[in-house]
């Protein structure tokens, strides 16, 4: 059966490719049909001296041409072969096998769509043309053809059943290569959203810290001018870098190949640098870690960094100025521990309200942690546990 998948692969890859498989499959139905022709036949009920003639080859011929018009006409051709075979018989030339016809019912099967006659015309027709080869070589043969009818019936019972698993075959390779295209399209649907929120926090969090930078520059420009430019240089530095970091990112989101267009987004192993730049914008941040360090798989690495970028940017524009930043690699789970202090007052920003934190929740959902956010009388902190065999990629 295998043999047989080929023929419709070979019949849909090119009109000269299949005109080639039309030609070849008619060859060799014609040289078989006149090989048995020559040999008296074969599994006939009545065996005879094997004769050639004009006759003889015209109606063989007939029989099996018809193979050539199958990828235009399928149906037509398996009925034109039929007939053919019928008026071979009728005129006593035994050749038991009906190869002309049964591989033009394989093609016919392998071809069936919407559009071709249903199962119960073709049997029908099947039906039909078995009955007229039946009766011309009883006819012919003044006895009933039991082999004929036997091996005729069994060789296009095998070319129906052949033809429809290929079709079947061809219809689910068309299948999952449709299901391969969408999970094509899905994947780089989601690699686009990873980007734009890559694009998000990177762009939110440098504007942050330039509002912030800003806003110490101009308070400490009348008592410290040199400071105060030291932070603008700051600010033009970050703007340059998150212009380019933007610029990378629409760049990908326009690519075709966007699984391998961005540089994944920073880790852990980035965060001390992170802890400099919001140092310099003035939040004096302490940082430790406990536990042994160990290699993180990329989703919990990459959300972890975006969590605690997150967390020190609610502080600087939140805070009093100060954040302690816990690290600790547990055995079974990173933990992740933000404090800061918080002025007293209405302006003291929610624990459930806010953009940032709405992203922190979605972020550790899709890790598969635990987020806590606990708002005290003059303290903020955010406590995040993440898994390190849970995390979905």
């Amino acid at each position: 059966m295998a043999a047989t998948a080929t023929v419709p692969r070979i019949l849909t890859t090119s009109p000269r490719a299949q005109l080639r498989t039309e030609v070849v499959l008619a060859a060799i139905a014609f040289a078989g049909s006149i090989l048995l022709l020559l040999h008296g036949g074969v599994f006939v009920s009545h065996p005879r001296t094997g004769h050639l003639d004009a006759v003889g080859v015209i109606l063989v011929a007939l029989s099996t041409l018809p193979v050539l018009a199958a990828r235009r006409s399928p149906f037509g051709a398996f009925v034109a072969a039929g007939v053919a075979n019928v008026v071979l018989a009728a005129v006593v030339y035994p050749i038991g096998v009906p190869l002309g016809p049964a591989v033009a019912l394989y093609l016919l099967a392998t071809s069936r769509d919407e559009v071709s006659p249903r199962i119960g015309h073709i049997a029908l027709t099947a039906s039909l043309l078995l009955v007229g080869y039946v009766g011309a070589a009883t006819y012919a043969e003044a006895t009933f053809p039991g082999f004929e009818v036997f091996h005729a019936g069994l060789l296009w019972s095998v070319a129906w059943f052949a033809g429809e698993r290929t079709r079947l075959r061809r219809e689910q390779i068309a299948e999952l290569k449709r299901d391969a295209q969408r999970e094509r399209l899905l994947a780089a649907a989601e690699e686009r959203a990873r980007i734009a929120r890559d694009l998000h926090d990177s762009a939110g969090h440098a504007i942050n810290v330039i509002v912030v930078r800003a806003g110490a520059a101009r308070l400490r420009h009348p008592n410290d001018p040199e400071q105060s430019l030291v932070a603008l240089e700051a600010i033009e530095d970050l703007a340059r870098r998150t212009a380019a970091d933007i610029d990378r990112f629409v760049g990908a989101l326009r690519e075709h190949d966007v699984a391998t267009a961005v540089e994944p987004p920073p880790g852990l192993a980035s965060f001390p640098t992170l802890v400099t730049q919001h140092r310099h914008a003035g939040l004096d941040v302490e940082y430790a870690t406990s536990g042994a360090t160990r290699s993180l798989p990329s989703p919990i690495d990459q959300g972890a960094y975006r969590i605690l970028q997150e967390a020190l940017t609610n502080a600087s524009r939140h805070g009093t100025g100060t954040a302690q930043v816990a690290v600790a690699f547990g055995k079974a789970a990173l933990e992740l521990c933000i404090t800061n202090p918080v002025p007293a007052g209405p302006t003291r920003r929610s624990s459930g309200t806010g953009h940032g934190l709405v992203g922190m929740h979605e972020r550790t959902a899709l890790l598969g942690g635990d987020l806590d956010i606990n708002e005290h009388a003059d303290a903020f902190s955010i406590c995040v546990r993440l898994p390190y065999v849970t995390a979905r990629p």
